[in-house]
C-alpha cells in the first residue's frame, strides 16, 4: 500500500501554486472566463476517461486534449510570454537577494527625476484638460508597440510630454512610451481592454491604458481629456481619480517594488 509522502505533498504543492498563478494572471489580461472553462474542460475528461473509463466521450476528449495545448499557446501567446518572462526575471527572485543585503530598495536620483519629470507633466496636462496616455516598460518589452508610432529616443522631459499631447500635435491621439529612463516612442497604438466590468463612460485611452497593463506589466497613466483626472493602470488595475501626490507616490512604490 502506497503511503502519502513528503514528495506528494511538494507534487501537489506545485502544481496548485502553477495554477494560482494563471489564475491571476488571466484576471489580470481579463480572460478569467476562458481560464474557468479550460478548467471545467479538464475536470470533465479527468472524470469521463482515466476515472469512470468512459470510451467514446473518453476518446473524443482525449483528442481535444492532444491538440488542446497548441490552441492554448496560439490563444494566449502574450500571456504566456508575460509569464515566462517574469517567472525568469531576477526580480523575481530577489529574496534571495535580501538573505544577504538589509538595504531598503529605493529609488536612485536619475529614476527620481524622470518621475517627477512625469508628475509634473501630468499636472499641467490635467490643468488644461488635455488627454494624454503614458506607458512605463517594466520587464517585458514594448517593442512591438513602439514600432507602431514615431520612433524619438529623448531623455525625459516634463515640457517635450507637454508638447507631444498638446491638442494640435499629431502625436496626441497616440500612446507616448517610456523605457529605459527614455522616451522611446509617441503616437503608439495599445491593445484595447474588452473587460465589460469598465465604466462606459471611459474612453478609449482608458481601454487602451487597462488593455496594455493586461497584457504586459507596464504602467499606464492617462489623463483624461473630458474632466482632467489621472488615472493609473498596472496588471490588469486601474486606479482612477489620483493626485498627483497619489500618482507620485504610486510610481514610486511600483517601480522600487521591480527595481
Amino acid at each position: 500500500m502506497d503511503f502519502f509522502s513528503i514528495k506528494d505533498a511538494f507534487d501537489i504543492l506545485i502544481v496548485a501554486l502553477l495554477l494560482f498563478y494563471l489564475y491571476r494572471l488571466m484576471k489580470e489580461s481579463g480572460a478569467i472566463n476562458i481560464f474557468y472553462g479550460v478548467m471545467a474542460f479538464i475536470a470533465v475528461w479527468a472524470v469521463a476517461s482515466p476515472m469512470l473509463e468512459m470510451r467514446l466521450t473518453g476518446t473524443i476528449l482525449d483528442k481535444f486534449m492532444n491538440i488542446g495545448l497548441l490552441v492554448l499557446v496560439i490563444l494566449f501567446q502574450d500571456q504566456l510570454k508575460r509569464f515566462l518572462v517574469d517567472l525568469g526575471s531576477h526580480k523575481r527572485w530577489r529574496f534571495l537577494r535580501r538573505l544577504f543585503s538589509h538595504k531598503n530598495e529605493v529609488i536612485d536620483n536619475d529614476t527620481h527625476q524622470w518621475i517627477m519629470a512625469i508628475v509634473r507633466a501630468c499636472m499641467s496636462l490635467s490643468k488644461s484638460k488635455t488627454g494624454a496616455l503614458i506607458v512605463i516598460q517594466q520587464d517585458l518589452p514594448l517593442e512591438n508597440y513602439e514600432n507602431t508610432g514615431d520612433k524619438i529616443d529623448s531623455a525625459i522631459n516634463s515640457r517635450l510630454i507637454e508638447n507631444i499631447f498638446f491638442k494640435n500635435s499629431p502625436l496626441h491621439d497616440g500612446a507616448l512610451i517610456i523605457a529605459n529612463s527614455r522616451i522611446k516612442a509617441a503616437g503608439c497604438i495599445l491593445p484595447v481592454s474588452h473587460d465589460t466590468s469598465i465604466p462606459r463612460s471611459l474612453g478609449l485611452r482608458h481601454r487602451s491604458a487597462l488593455g496594455i497593463s493586461q497584457a504586459t506589466d507596464a504602467i499606464a497613466v492617462v489623463v483624461s481629456e473630458e474632466t482632467g483626472t489621472i488615472s493609473i493602470a498596472h496588471k490588469g488595475d486601474l486606479r482612477m481619480r489620483l493626485s498627483t501626490t497619489d500618482l507620485e507616490q504610486r510610481l514610486n512604490a511600483i517601480i522600487s517594488h521591480n527595481a
